[in-house]
């Protein structure tokens, strides 16, 4: 069954939730994670950060897998989120926020390391579980992933290790696909960091990576509004949201029949054409197992890192059609989910 997720909508839009409690009383920073095991008066102050438009599916997926571990919402626990509209660098004040704000355990909400990094500078007490990223060593969120150390642990995503495997199901998908678009925020350490990848997955495919880095929204608006069908053959978004850029690539797809391979299946449900990555509710699933942990007094520099371990390749039929893809007998066997 299709579930409604959060993300950023045509053109950045928010989208109205109601699942997930927005703001708490401000209160001073409780005690780290020994003191969450000990009776409370008050449910446990959950803090999500996300660079998304409100709730990602990570963190829903969080919440309903501490629901079915036992955990009450609201008499249990109680998750805030602070989301910065696809600014990523408005991800530091707003992490500082729920730090001040009193929250007892802190999640990324699968939007990036950045989130983690952000949340990582604006404490070394509170615990901080991360629910993205490829290589948290990498990016100095843990000194390993058997033994974190510091107030933070997570689950990684696995997504630039997918990059290859993602260009190559978009290359099948599109058997004249030659020519890739790739847009992305050329002031984003972490994405800059990860072209290399990109690149060599493309010569090896024999694909042309059109690379068109931006640095503002506004930017980024107007390189993806640009774009016509014939100068490229597909488009490929990045694994981050900042600048909206996954958003415009979805409306100049839909706008100019141009194939689109997103990083996230909540991107197909606002109409893109396909994505294979990591399943992010399930990925909310396995960051309640570590909060779980934290709750009970456990503390992330002992909690092992883990690695996600379910893909889903999803395909928008409606989107298929609407740019004339008929999508081949061999790949239609390994989709995992279709949206109609």
């Amino acid at each position: 069954m299709t579930r409604s997720t959060s993300g950023p909508g045509r053109g950045g839009r928010p989208r109205c939730w109601t699942l997930l409690v927005l703001l708490w009383l401000i209160g001073e920073g409780l005690a780290p994670s020994p003191a969450l095991a000990q009776p409370r008066a008050t449910p446990i102050l959950i803090g999500a950060l996300t660079e998304a438009w409100g709730p990602t599916p990570s963190i829903v997926g969080l919440r309903d897998g501490l629901v079915a571990m036992g955990h009450r919402e609201d008499r249990d626990f109680v998750i805030g989120v602070r989301f910065t509209g696809g600014d990523a660098a408005a991800l530091p004040a707003a992490a500082k926020q729920l730090v001040e704000r009193g929250a007892d355990i802190l999640v990324s909400g699968g939007g990036g390391a950045n989130e983690a990094r952000a949340l990582q500078m604006a404490t070394d007490r509170i615990p901080i579980v991360f629910m993205s990223g490829s290589d948290p060593v990498g990016a100095g969120l843990v000194q390993s992933f058997a033994r974190p150390g510091g107030n933070v642990t997570g689950v990684a995503d696995l997504d630039v290790e997918l990059a290859p495997k993602r260009l190559e199901i978009f290359r099948e998908l599109i058997p004249g696909l030659k020519r890739v678009l790739f847009a992305y925020d050329a002031g984003d350490p972490f994405i800059v960091s990860q072209l290399d990848g990109y690149r060599a997955a493309s010569r090896r495919l024999g694909l042309t990576l059109v690379e068109r880095p931006v640095h503002t929204q506004t930017e980024a608006g107007a390189a993806l509004g640009s774009v016509r069908k014939g100068e490229v053959d597909g488009i490929l978004s990045p694994r981050f949201l900042s600048l909206n850029i996954p958003g415009f690539i979805i409306e100049a797809g839909l706008r100019h029949a141009i194939p689109t391979m997103l990083h996230a299946s909540f991107h197909v449900e606002q109409g893109g054409l396909a994505s294979y990555a990591a399943n992010l509710y399930q990925l909310g699933g396995h960051a309640a197992r570590l909060v779980d942990r934290i709750i009970k007094g456990a503390r992330p520099a002992d909690i092992p890192v883990e690695q996600v371990t379910q893909f889903e390749l999803v395909v928008n039929r409606k989107t298929a059609k609407a740019v004339g893809i008929t999508i081949p007998p061999a790949l239609l066997l390994r989709v995992d989910r279709f949206i109609e």
